[in-house]
């Protein structure tokens, strides 16, 4: 699959007529509980020539794509990124920290990441986490319900309790989050994991309300810290004079 996906982001490449600086894995995939199922979620950065940002009129800066191998694929300009980046845009960053790349340019993500450190903002990026847990409440609440809504809104539970008490970003990969779980509900989250590995997305699990009651305190823990949370930099300028440089690699 990794081939398939390396020749499909070749192609795009000729057929747009653009540089991919940056592709990785997002989803479930990346963040590790895929069902035998689960697509492939492809998010990638690119950029166009030089001439493309001198048009006069205003330009798509979004690329997508779907393919019958279940291939989802979404990419966005250079400029849309780094002005996202300065937002500190939570998708993005967990792009250039995703533990499945396709591939990448080592100096343009490290510089991205450098970027990113000065531009996270705690309290943007917990109330994002936040706003994604409560939108799964109402399904984790079902008497039934799919694998894959609780582990969305455990992964973003637990990424917003991180921001709080290590105020960084947090890991991508779910099992780097377990940790600051309590041990029952990492007992649990393990127990589940197993078999959304083994069934399909339509696969609906009775409730567990050990996890439903995890989510609802989490969620008022994580409300009731976010307001002691500062902001991120604004490195506006540093972001032009990159953005400058790369377009004339």
């Amino acid at each position: 699959m990794h081939q398939l996906i390396s020749n499909k982001l070749s192609s795009l490449e000729n057929d747009k007529q653009v540089k991919i600086l940056h592709a990785v894995e997002s989803g479930s995939r990346a963040w590790g509980f895929a069902s035998p199922d689960s697509d492939y979620d492809i998010r990638f950065i690119y950029k166009h020539s030089p001439e493309w940002y001198l048009s006069l009129w205003e330009k798509s800066d979004v690329i997508e794509f779907m393919t019958v191998e279940d291939l989802d694929g979404s990419g966005w300009d250079l400029a849309k990124s780094l002005k996202l980046l300065a937002k500190s845009n939570v998708p993005l960053i967990e792009w250039l920290y995703s533990p499945v790349e396709y591939q990448t340019n080592d100096d343009f993500l490290k510089q991205m990441r450098l970027f990113a450190n000065d531009c996270f903002s705690p309290i943007a990026s917990l109330h994002h986490y936040l706003g994604t847990t409560k939108n799964f409440m109402e399904i984790c609440e079902s008497e039934h319900v799919k694998l894959k809504s609780y582990f969305y809104a455990l992964r973003t539970a637990l990424a917003g309790k991180w921001i709080i008490q290590n105020n960084s970003f947090p890991p991508v990969a779910f099992a780097e989050l377990l940790p600051i779980a309590p041990a029952n509900i990492q007992e649990k989250i393990l127990e589940l994991q197993f078999i959304k590995a083994q069934q399909d997305e339509k696969y609906l699990h009775p409730k567990e309300e050990v996890i439903t009651q995890f989510l609802q305190e989490t969620i008022l823990f994580n409300q009731e810290k976010s307001q002691s949370l500062s902001s991120g930099k604004k490195i506006n300028q540093d972001l032009e004079d990159f953005f400058k440089a790369e377009i004339k690699k």
